[in-house]
């Protein structure tokens, strides 16, 4: 049997895929597009079966000319904050999704998909609640409305279907992302170049550096997909972060220091980082003005209720690990072995 990967030469994906290796799953069909080559640096070392562009993979799935399909696993999406083409998120995110899982229900087959923390906008409940999402971007709004009509397909639904609203993901294989990519990667490469880290100043009711994130590796985030993957009698919308939120300068003196530490220099607490100057804030940008989350943290109640019981890294953990890997040292294999007695 196969496993799709959509996005498969993106972050998420490209962890997936590399973990479901790890479980000696190699038929897998990575569909992307790589109008951007470089992204298939994040495949080079994962075993696959096929790739498939994503404009020619709906169409060969309709027709159901991959077999024996085991699970969608649909991580692709244009998952730019600051994209301001409408028409194009919302092909990109809503009607490609909406349209896959016609066929995946068509078909019965699993689908578990990548949403977002983002459809809760400037709230202070993250709860799987449709009170407590409001929006604050386009690409907040088409995570939202597919979420929605995939809580209307819920009661007739025909196999699986799995939505994970993804909060701050961090983690190795986002390098493609540029601006887009995370917090710990932008402080890696600043305090690498510049031997400081730059963060956004103050902005509403938070101080400098002092805006609030529930910021989740990438290993955790793959360890609830293959959760579920195990468990295709359960699905549902379910939160996927670290369950705690830690401030920017978490996120910045983590990275600090575990690259102090490599050089054999003490770590430095919040207060010495500031006056050493290799900590610094700049003005809070217009742009993102009004269109901010200012603080998040993902209520894990739900995840935990179906038995989704690992710990997941802090900021200090996950951000270490990572700084590791991207100084070329060893990544650990994700404990990514099936439970004995699931199905």
């Amino acid at each position: 049997m196969s496993i799709i990967v959509t996005g498969a030469a993106g972050f998420i994906g490209s962890n997936l895929v590399q973990a479901l290796n790890q479980r000696s799953e190699t038929e897998i069909i990575a569909v992307d597009d790589l109008t951007d080559g470089d992204k298939f640096c994040n495949l080079a070392d994962c075993d696959i079966a096929d790739y498939l562009d994503k404009d020619d993979f709906l169409e060969r799935f309709r027709l159901g000319q991959f077999g024996n399909v085991r699970a969608v696993l649909h991580q692709g999406a244009c998952s730019s904050t600051v994209e301001a083409d409408g028409r194009f998120m919302m092909d990109n995110n809503y009607r490609f999704s909406r349209e896959l899982l016609a066929v995946a229900q068509q078909q019965q087959i699993p689908l578990l998909y990548a949403s977002s923390a983002a459809v809760y906008g400037a709230g202070q409940d993250f709860r799987e609640q449709r009170d407590c999402e409001r929006p604050l971007n386009v690409y907040g709004y088409s995570k939202f409305l597919f979420d929605q009509h995939v809580r209307r397909q819920l009661p007739g639904a025909r196999s699986q279907i799995v939505g994970l609203r993804y909060f701050n993901v961090y983690g190795p294989h986002e390098q493609h992302k540029g601006q887009m990519a995370s917090v710990a990667l932008h402080c890696f490469n600043q305090y690498q170049v510049n031997g400081k880290v730059m963060l956004f100043g103050s902005y509403g009711d938070y101080p400098s550096g002092g805006h609030l994130r529930d910021f989740v590796s990438v290993d955790d985030v793959i360890k609830v997909n293959l959760f579920f993957l195990d468990r295709p009698h359960l699905s549902g919308l379910y939160n996927v972060g670290s369950g705690r939120a830690q401030t920017f300068n978490d996120v910045a003196l983590a990275v600090i220091n575990r690259l102090r530490a490599q050089q054999e220099q003490p770590p430095l607490s919040l207060a010495m980082a500031l006056l050493e100057g290799v900590l610094e804030y700049g003005d809070f940008p217009d742009h993102l003005r009004g269109k901010y989350q200012c603080h998040t943290c993902a209520d894990l109640e739900r995840l935990r209720a179906q038995g989704f019981d690992a710990a997941t890294l802090t900021v200090e953990q996950g951000v270490s690990r990572y700084c590791d890997w991207l100084l070329g040292g060893f990544r650990p294999p994700l404990a990514v072995e099936r439970k004995a007695g699931v199905a």
